[in-house]
């Protein structure tokens, strides 16, 4: 009888610890695979833009028959946050969400004098953009097309949408990428027609923002890796 006893408490013994081994089994199991579902999720590198070292300028042809016919706009873009995602082995995830600050934007041309300058750019507050009613210019991509050419360049397009002085209407932007250590480098050009945002050429008194309806963007824009 005592042996009896010595062998069920002995089994019960080995079964709670073989229960235990199998459980820590089981939880590193469920840790091995939370660990590369977290690697397989940080395939996409973030890149943070980088306002300092990019350039983002608007070009606004030159309209109207006042005395500076013929000098286009050249409206840098001076405040603007960011991020891009990019994934090499998974080219439609790559995204990227831009907000730059519509009060930002200046008149750069060398056609202008200062005084000039001080004038196109009150009008750009006051009338065009109107930045204390509509303070955000918003890109949000929706989708990306595109194929890496090599040397950790890619050739994209992101489908996506602009909002711009209160109206938000789809664009494609293609761009040219460059990833070179932590240092992700955008370059490309798109066109947007104004009047499909409501924004309209001055007609105060000095009238120095007369353009047509094409305004054509180009930027080279910088993000550093996070």
């Amino acid at each position: 009888m005592n042996r009896l006893l010595v062998f069920v408490v002995t089994s019960a013994f080995v079964l709670t610890a073989a229960g235990a081994g199998s459980s820590r089994i089981n939880s590193a199991n469920v840790e091995a695979a939370n660990l590369t579902s977290n690697l397989n999720s940080q395939g996409a590198a973030r890149y943070q833009l980088d306002a300092s070292r990019s350039k983002f300028i608007a070009e606004a042809l030159a309209g109207g028959l006042l005395w500076f016919k013929g000098h286009n706009h050249l409206l840098a873009v001076r405040d603007f946050t960011g991020e891009a995602r990019l994934d090499p082995d998974s080219i439609p995830s790559a995204s990227l969400r831009l907000v730059a600050k519509a009060a930002s934007l200046e008149e750069t041309s060398d056609v202008f004098t200062p005084q000039q300058k001080q004038i196109i750019n009150k009008e750009l507050h006051d009338i065009v953009f109107h930045p204390d009613q509509y303070p955000d210019i918003v890109f949000q991509s929706t989708g990306t097309k595109g194929k890496a050419t090599g040397n950790g360049q890619y050739d994209l397009k992101l489908n996506g949408n602009l909002t711009l002085h209160g109206v938000t209407r789809p664009i494609v932007i293609p761009t040219q990428v460059t990833i070179t250590g932590n240092e992700m480098r955008a370059v490309g050009k798109f066109s947007i027609d104004r009047s499909d945002y409501n924004v309209k050429a001055t007609s105060a008194f000095h009238g120095l923002v007369r353009v047509k309806n094409g305004v054509k963007f180009t930027f080279d824009i910088v993000g550093i890796k996070q």
